[in-house]
């Protein structure tokens, strides 16, 4: 299927739920043949930007990679999506501006019901004072002042959020409208 280049860049907390999202919008985008790169900040951290630490410089440069990496996919039709934490609004304007063609997508639920969600167990560490720096915890979350999209993963069922998404995409001509899956 022919369709334009986009970066579709998810925001958040940590348990948000960005990942499970980034998944079954993949799912979706690959059932509709599109070219698609998933770049997940977990995975990007081992690999891209391995060394880097959770000072704030240390997660604007983590975003300006991953934002430099969006750029080049998306000019050559590529839709990425990009499931990072990305706290700091200024850094995410800039990679915006970047990009050119960019969807914000701000996945959204309360510190509590992430904590909630937390499998890992990184919440009940960082409330130890076992990790520092921990977004939401002790570093700052600033969320978008006006997303393309906002997801509301605690009153939203997954379906209605990817759904959310591709109807944005639609309607900004990113995806051709009415392509049933």
């Amino acid at each position: 299927m022919e369709h334009r280049g986009v970066t579709i860049w998810l925001t958040g907390l940590s348990g948000a739920g960005k990942s499970t999202i980034t998944e079954a919008l993949a799912e979706r985008l690959r059932d509709r043949q599109c070219k698609l790169e998933v770049l997940d900040g977990d995975i990007v951290r081992t690999n891209l930007t391995k060394g880097l630490g959770f000072s704030k410089e240390d997660r604007d440069t983590n975003i300006r990679r991953i934002g430099f990496v969006s750029h080049l996919l998306t000019r050559n039709g590529v839709v990425v999506l990009v499931s990072a934490i990305s706290p700091y609004r200024a850094v995410r304007d800039e990679v915006r501006e970047m990009i050119g063609d960019f969807m914000e997508v701000y996945v959204s639920a309360p510190l509590e019901v992430c904590e909630s969600r937390d499998v890992k167990g990184l919440y009940k560490r960082a409330r130890a004072g076992e990790i520092k720096q921990f977004t939401g915890i002790d570093d700052p979350y600033e969320p978008p002042t006006n997303p393309e999209v906002n997801c509301e993963t605690h009153k939203e069922s997954l379906d209605e959020s990817v759904d959310k998404v591709v109807a944005k995409l639609e309607e900004l001509g990113y995806l051709p409208a009415g392509v049933a899956v």
